[in-house]
């Protein structure tokens, strides 16, 4: 080949190279938010990459509070930036004393993210299932359990009546609605919707990347209320907290809830910025009340909390990023009745009480009854290291002071393996009637069976108290009344330690958030992203 023909080659190839790059610079354009936004999402000069949990599910029935059903549903009533219930998909709404009737008139326009018109059929539909399907399986159902019929009068009103008053029912509201026209006749639990969700929220569900670990979502341009700023999230679904981590500081994600040890080194650090929530986010050990050890000896639960030195746990495990726990909803409006915190970390009282209750130390220093060792298996996930630390502090206490805690480290928890509890989450941070569900015998979140009349009883007429006052008068009584005959050991209430990039604006620290720091992104439409 002489001169010039390799010139001419050569020429050829950049044009064609050339050509290439020109067709990818238009797809990949910051200012492009044409055609398939799935291949826009490489594009991520305004896309939020949020390291967030794992999960299999995005379905506001099965799934219940997540960031990603908080983002790409919408209820009848949301929460504001207090927690209290507000018109969200209803203009309006009226409460019936009489008829014990609630009203909804139903925003117009409203589409769902495929195009299809939001009507209230689309209510009636999620609340049947919630109260009339007896295959569902959802933690939730016991928060509906009040309503007794749903009608739609016309396309854009709704009655709910329910059996009797329900203090907490505007709460339960926020639910996000599912469209009729996609998933009537079929099986909630196992749709294929709940892998590829239609909502009418801020945020479009695009594709999940099961493989990656990734769930793409582009804001709803056709949203009833404030369009988001944000064009993108790419929801990226991490389970190890070291990993989300390391993504922040290698850039892969902008915004993260981190551990405490992980949010510290965070702090002061240039292109960084930490947000520090208040969450209603509790850590215990909870207690399974099938196994034949806590059968034979839950009178010993309450015990375990003198042997315990919360302060140690929040100071080190938490790095002072907490506070100690003495009741399940100490942290909200209606709780912190300082009767119930009736269990000070006190080595002598615990000998004493252990005394009481026939319990004496063997040769090997570990407390025996009726032949029997003071020994229990509380399951814990591996991946969650705050568990796991929290989980070897209060190991050595007890161990130190005659308790064998066995520790066994698991992927996924399994309720039906014979372990004696684990080491548990949850929070109350709305309305304090979130406890029936877990506390009362045989609620729909009741996992480790615990039943005690005298909690029944408080629970219900505290659900159904009409008096502000008489409600908290009765859930400080619920405090006490659990302290006394518990579900948990409490340990700690954690702060919401989240990190995002410093050109993240908008994260709003005034809202209490719930378990796991769930909440983040409820005022995401006035979040701004600036990426150099």
């Amino acid at each position: 080949m002489n001169y010039k023909e390799r010139i001419k080659t050569l020429m050829t190839v950049v044009l064609c190279l050339l050509v290439i790059l020109s067709f990818t610079g238009c797809g990949s354009s910051p200012s492009s938010t044409s055609g398939d936004p799935a291949k826009n999402a490489s594009d991520l000069s305004n896309t939020l990459v949020y390291a967030g949990e794992n999960t299999d599910t995005i379905n506001p029935v099965i799934t219940g509070q997540s960031e990603l059903v908080s983002i790409i549903f919408s209820g009848l009533m949301k929460y504001d930036v207090s927690g209290h219930p507000v018109v969200d998909l209803v203009k309006s709404y009226t409460y019936d004393e009489n008829s014990l009737t609630y009203t909804f008139n139903l925003r117009q326009g409203v589409l769902w993210q495929d195009g299809q018109p939001f009507t209230a059929e689309d209510v009636v539909y999620t609340y049947q299932e919630l109260t009339s399907d007896k295959t569902l399986a959802s933690s939730i159902l016991d928060d509906y359990k009040d309503i007794t019929n749903v009608k739609a009068t016309d396309e854009n009103t709704v009655e709910i009546t329910l059996s009797q008053y329900d203090a907490a029912m505007l709460n339960y509201f926020t639910i996000g609605i599912l469209p009729k026209h996609l998933l009537e006749g079929q099986d909630l639990t196992t749709s294929p919707f709940n892998q590829n969700p239609v909502g009418t929220g801020r945020y479009k569900f695009v594709q999940w990347d099961k493989a990656g670990g990734t769930v793409t979502l582009v804001r709803n341009e056709k949203y009833y209320d404030k369009i988001p700023n944000i064009e993108k999230i790419v929801y990226k679904t991490v389970a190890v907290e070291s990993t989300k981590a390391l993504m922040l500081q290698s850039g892969e994600a902008d915004l993260a809830w981190l551990n405490a040890k992980y949010a510290k080194d965070f702090r002061g650090k240039e292109g960084f910025t930490n947000y520090d929530f208040k969450t209603a986010d509790y850590r215990a050990m909870s207690m399974d009340f099938r196994s034949a050890f806590w059968t034979q000896n839950k009178d010993s639960i309450g015990v375990l909390n003198y042997a315990i030195d919360k302060e140690a746990v929040v100071n080190s495990v938490l790095t002072g990023q907490g506070c100690t726990a003495y009741s399940t909803m100490q942290l909200n409006a209606f709780g912190g009745n300082k009767d119930a915190d009736i269990y000070p970390y006190d080595l002598s009282k615990f000998a004493a009480e252990m005394a009481k209750l026939g319990w004496t130390k063997g040769r090997d220093g570990i407390y025996e009854r009726n032949g029997q060792k003071f020994h229990f298996k509380i399951q814990v996930r591996d991946y969650e290291e705050e568990r796991v630390d929290i989980a070897n502090v209060v190991y050595k206490q007890l161990k130190d002071a005659g308790v064998e805690m066995e520790i066994v480290l698991v992927t996924k928890f399994d309720w039906n393996s014979g372990y004696d509890g684990f080491l548990a989450g949850y929070a109350v941070e709305f309305d304090p009637d979130a406890a029936y569900k877990q506390f009362i015998t045989n609620g729909s979140s009741n996992t480790m069976k615990y039943s005690n009349p005298a909690v029944d009883n408080i629970l219900t007429q505290a659900r159904h108290a009409q008096d502000a006052k008489e409600r908290k008068r009765l859930y400080g009584e619920f405090e006490v009344a659990f302290a006394k005959e518990p579900a948990s050991v409490l340990i700690a209430y954690l702060d919401g330690n989240y990190v995002g990039i410093s050109g993240l604006e908008g994260p709003d620290t005034k809202r209490v958030l719930g378990h796991h720091a769930v909440g983040v992104m409820w005022n995401i439409e006035d979040w701004k992203l600036t990426k150099k």
